[in-house]
């Protein structure tokens, strides 16, 4: 969401200024990708990742306020909710020892943050859902004393115009209603980024969305919310659903949703910023004094503010992202398909496993894209979402015959796909040992069918059959998950359950 943003009011003619100032600023970005005014390639890659804040009791902890400030790096920042945090890597160039590099870095920093939230009583988690995450916890209250969280709840809840309604079916069903948008605050992730040349941008967009659901197979790690079993990746419908400015005569409608997949491959950045101010009002109609027209005139790089601003409330799980950097503008891709967790080495894997594959995807003759239609791939990571590690996806039949095949996501992974992020992290120059040793966690993963998600779902169900009450197992699973994680060794090597319990 960038900037901090004043809490002040909005009025009707704001919202009028606001629209013909982003058309001004899509026809200042369409300018700018005629002109070929972008930046060069420079291989850089980015990773964001947003903490949870939990006791030594396994519950969350409201105090980012103070553990930012033992912290006291910048480095670290606030997220939506009291018990989040987020850590943000300087972009690194995506070559040789960067995936060492970033695993190392990682440790030192979560290390260290772990350390200062532990003086005032609590620790850094790594997950995509806490699981002992009550709805009391998730109120307007808890949010971050920020004034840009507390306008964007006060603008979704007033677009919406009522509660907003949870409603989950998983291995359990999920009803609840929200005044306000803190059930988001659960979704915990890691988020990509690539920067691309505004020729490279579609194909690296689509490959993105055409390996979702593969990411979210190998890497769920959010089955728990509000004491129940869900999906195996919750994050995505919660997500949906607790951002929803649609009543249901909206949804009913058509409407499209703030959180979603999308509905089509592209041929350029453009179409996803011009599908943005297309079919989502703004939320948040600030304007800035900025002419970018003029600004293009007199040969300078506008910041394209409000645009920027409007991109940031619609949450695709692919993003297109406009900057400038010391004066040259720039497109990234942002994957925001990840959750959180469990440990550093999967992290790393799970990124190895993005970057190697959207590379390669990328710059196929005949594109997974022109053989997979859109509604394919958004219905694989819905399928993802629920099944996790288990999940069957639809996919190209090898081959010239063509056609759609479905095959298990494990499968797929180890046949197909980790040959093909071997050969993009080759192809991006990172260091065979790395490369082998990330890729290998997934392979493992998919060999024993074990992922984030898998692990914790099995570990609750062995503490229920030991006779703890839900909320107790779900306690003694999260501070299982916290050792573990401390530990360091990827997910795919956790025992099971409780050491010392009997099976």
């Amino acid at each position: 969401m960038g900037e901090k943003v004043v809490a002040g009011g909005i009025d009707l003619s704001d919202r009028q200024r606001y629209r013909r100032k982003l058309q001004q600023c899509l026809a200042g970005l369409g300018r700018l990708l005629a002109e070929k005014r972008f930046d060069r390639p420079r291989n850089l890659m980015g990773l964001e990742i947003e903490l949870n804040l939990a006791g030594a009791d396994g519950l969350p902890r409201m105090m980012n306020a103070e553990v930012l400030e033992r912290i006291a790096s910048r480095d670290f920042q606030t997220e939506l909710g009291m018990f989040n945090l987020e850590v943000n890597i300087v972009p690194h160039r995506l070559s040789g020892r960067v995936l060492d590099q970033l695993a190392e870095e990682l440790r030192t920093g979560l290390g260290y943050a772990n350390r200062k939230a532990a003086e005032v009583g609590s620790g850094i988690v790594m997950i995509g859902i806490l699981p002992t995450l009550a709805q009391h916890d998730l109120v307007s209250a808890n949010l971050s004393d920020v004034d840009r969280y507390m306008l964007l709840n006060d603008q979704i809840v007033a677009a919406r115009g009522e509660d907003f309604m949870l409603d989950i079916e998983g291995v359990e069903r999920l009803t609840c209603t929200s005044a306000s948008i803190a059930p988001e605050a659960a979704c915990t992730s890691v988020q990509l980024h690539l920067q691309v040349t505004p020729a490279r941008f579609a194909d690296v967009w689509n490959a993105a969305q055409a390996v979702a659901a593969v990411q979210v197979a190998v890497g769920a790690n959010s089955p728990f919310l509000f004491g129940r079993e869900l999906w195996r990746e919750s994050r995505p419908p919660l997500f949906q659903q607790a951002t929803d400015t649609r009543p249901p005569e909206l949804q009913a409608q058509g409407v499209r949703p703030r959180t979603w997949f999308g509905e089509r491959w592209v041929s350029s950045a453009y179409d996803l910023f011009e599908e943005n101010l297309r079919y989502f009002p703004a939320l948040l109609p600030i304007c800035d004094d900025e002419d970018p027209l003029r600004v293009l005139d007199d040969g300078g790089v506008p910041r394209l503010q409000e645009l920027v601003l409007h991109n940031g409330t619609v949450y695709r799980w692919n993003r297109p992202v406009y900057g400038v950097v010391d004066g040259v503008p720039h497109l990234r891709v942002e994957n925001r398909v990840l959750p959180a967790g469990p440990t550093v080495t999967d992290v790393i894997a799970n990124t190895a496993f993005y970057y190697g594959l959207v590379r390669a995807l990328a710059e196929e003759a005949r594109p997974v894209w022109s053989r997979l239609p859109f509604a394919a791939a958004a219905d694989n990571f819905d399928t993802a979402c629920r099944h996790g590690i288990d999940a069957e996806l639809q996919w190209p039949r090898p081959g010239r015959a063509g056609g759609i095949t479905r095959v298990p996501a494990v499968k797929l992974v180890r046949d197909e796909l980790l040959p093909l992020a071997a050969a993009g992290l080759d192809a991006w120059n990172v260091e065979p040992a790395d490369r082998d040793f990330y890729l290998g966690v997934i392979e493992e993963r998919c060999k024993r069918r074990v992922n984030g998600a898998s692990w914790q779902a099995d570990t609750y169900h062995r503490a229920l059959e030991a006779g703890l009450e839900r909320d107790a197992a779900l306690a003694a699973t999260t501070r299982r998950y916290c050792e573990l994680m401390h530990q360091g060794e990827p997910v795919h090597t956790w025992p099971v359950g409780f050491p010392g319990a009997h099976s």
